[in-house]
């Protein structure tokens, strides 16, 4: 059975109603209706038993509320721009590629979760987080499940928490709360759901409406899941993002392995920092043949310097005798920073610096369990001397696009704002990380906007391992925007007009501009 009328599906395609047992397809009128009811009653269409709100994330202020509601409707079912993750690009290599478990899918490779789960006490052995040393953790993946439902009251009011009602929720139509008692007839469900073939990665590509998704990679990757996808005939837009710092942070341990995969698959003998430029130089042409139109950079700090030929060459000599100091090595990351910038001016590939975490602070977790598992942990950082070589290099030159990203929110209105407002080449990324949450981006907002203006930012990036959850990441970013531009309309610092064309900025034209999706 399908119900036409007006307009009522923001992606123009039917919206399906399993226990009503109808379709409603409004077709292309959906910009018309505009007003506070039609938006809430495509929310409850969409499930008869809901774990989310229809109205979350909203003020309740009546008036704020009702223009929120309506902003958001206008961009809920834009396309979706995901120019920054860290999803696997080979689960869109095999199109009939299997999650596997719910555990799998959904709790193992998240550490958002487990990062939670083992504050609390809970080891990651039994959560079946796969150990580095080879020794032996929980393999029942039932089990797992009950312990994150045995533990799920831990997420409320977090941004996990949101996210994941709503992937429950809207990806797999869960309808009941996820709770002990709960636990294994939900695990049931997602199984089953995860059996269908709309449930493959392709499949979940285009439902979710996704435009373009970049992966990120490293420089030394063979992108043999990129070609792959690329020979498939596939449409989905998968692009890679290049990240060299595993051959830049030369205070990692792993740094002269990683200079030889470099060597190997570039054809570069690598034995000076001359010949490690010559290498990144092509590795980016590659990487650019591909799809990318980005790199990705992280460091303990944004300290650049500029520094000699002979004193780079020096301090690189050091490193492949294993003898450099913790300053050579910051030297020598802030001194390839200046680098990826001229080498970005010179082939158009936009810039992302992410500095601030402190990586593997939990040495136990780090040595038992491998980088990545929930313990990295910011610190404070200082932007405006740090960037001041790079800047003044190249900072006024508008071939740069140099994205900045931090997790000490008190950067925001003191230098980085002002900064973005200033330098033609400086933008401002979404907040990040731990900051990536209602109230985080609510600070954001409130806190750079008003130096920074709208468009010397880039919208929003999800920023993801968890591909299920990256339509929930991008509808609360929506919602908090519209709500925020709401308030902004109530109080009179903009009209209906200018906030109606700013959140399709923020939804989805400024991601695609800044990154160069064209």
């Amino acid at each position: 059975m399908v119900i036409g009328g007006a307009g009522i599906n923001p992606s123009s395609r039917p919206v399906n109603c399993p226990r009503l047992n109808v379709e409603l397809d409004f077709g292309p009128l959906w910009p018309k209706l505009r007003s506070r009811r039609a938006a809430a009653y495509i929310q409850m269409t969409k499930r008869t038993e809901m774990l989310v709100a229809p109205d979350r994330y909203f003020d309740p202020d009546p008036r704020q509320k009702e223009i929120a509601e309506d902003l958001y409707s206008q961009v809920a079912g834009a396309p979706l721009i995901c120019p920054h993750g860290h999803v696997d690009p080979r689960i869109f290599a095999d199109p009939d590629y299997d999650f596997g478990t719910p555990t799998e899918l959904l709790l193992i490779p998240d550490h958002y979760i487990f990062r939670m789960l083992y504050s609390q006490g809970v080891p990651l052995e039994r959560l079946g987080i796969p150990a580095a040393d080879g020794s032996t953790v929980e393999s029942d993946h039932r089990r797992v499940w009950q312990i994150f439902a045995d533990h799920f009251h831990l997420f409320r009011g977090t941004p996990t928490g949101l996210w994941l009602n709503h992937e429950l929720s809207g990806v797999f139509g869960v309808d009941e709360k996820l709770t002990s008692t709960s636990a294994q007839t939900i695990y049931d469900h997602i199984a089953a759901q995860l059996a269908r073939p709309e449930f493959r990665p392709r499949r979940l590509f285009e439902r979710f409406n996704i435009e373009v998704l970049a992966t990120t990679d490293s420089a030394a990757d063979g992108l043999e899941h990129h070609q792959a996808i690329r020979e498939s005939g596939w449409k989905g837009r998968v692009i890679p993002t290049l990240r060299p710092d595993g051959v830049i942070n030369i205070d990692r341990a792993d740094w002269r392995e990683n200079i030889r995969m470099l060597g190997e698959i570039s054809g570069v003998d690598i034995n000076n920092v001359s010949k490690l430029v010559t290498a990144l130089e092509e590795r980016r042409a590659y990487f650019k043949s591909m799809g990318a139109t980005a790199t990705d950079h992280a460091a303990l700090t944004p300290y650049t310097a500029e520094l000699s030929g002979p004193e780079a060459n020096a301090i690189f000599q050091r490193a492949l005798a294993g003898e450099a100091s913790g300053e050579d090595a910051a030297r020598f990351t802030g001194h390839m920073l200046i680098e990826s910038a001229r080498m970005s001016i010179e082939d158009g590939l936009v810039m992302q610096l992410h500095p601030g975490s402190y990586r593997n602070h939990n040495h136990a977790i780090f040595e038992r369990f491998g980088p990545d598992k929930g313990a990295d942990i910011p610190i404070p950082v200082e932007y405006t001397r740090n960037l001041a070589p790079l800047l003044n290099k190249y900072g006024n030159d508008s071939r740069l696009t140099l994205i900045l990203f931090t997790l000490d929110e008190s950067t925001y209105s003191r230098e980085m704002a002002p900064i973005a407002g200033h330098y033609p080449a400086v933008k401002l990324g979404p907040p990040w990380w731990f900051h990536d949450s209602l109230n985080g981006m609510r600070r954001y907002r409130d806190l750079a906007m008003e130096t920074a203006g709208l468009y010397n930012t880039v919208g929003f990036n999800d920023d993801t391992r968890a591909f299920p959850s990256i339509p929930a990441r991008h509808d609360l970013a929506r919602r908090v925007d519209a709500n925020w531009l709401a308030g902004m309309v109530v109080r009179g610092v903009v009209d209906i007009a200018d906030a109606e064309d700013m959140i399709h900025e923020l939804a989805y034209r400024l991601a695609k501009r800044a990154y160069k999706f064209t």
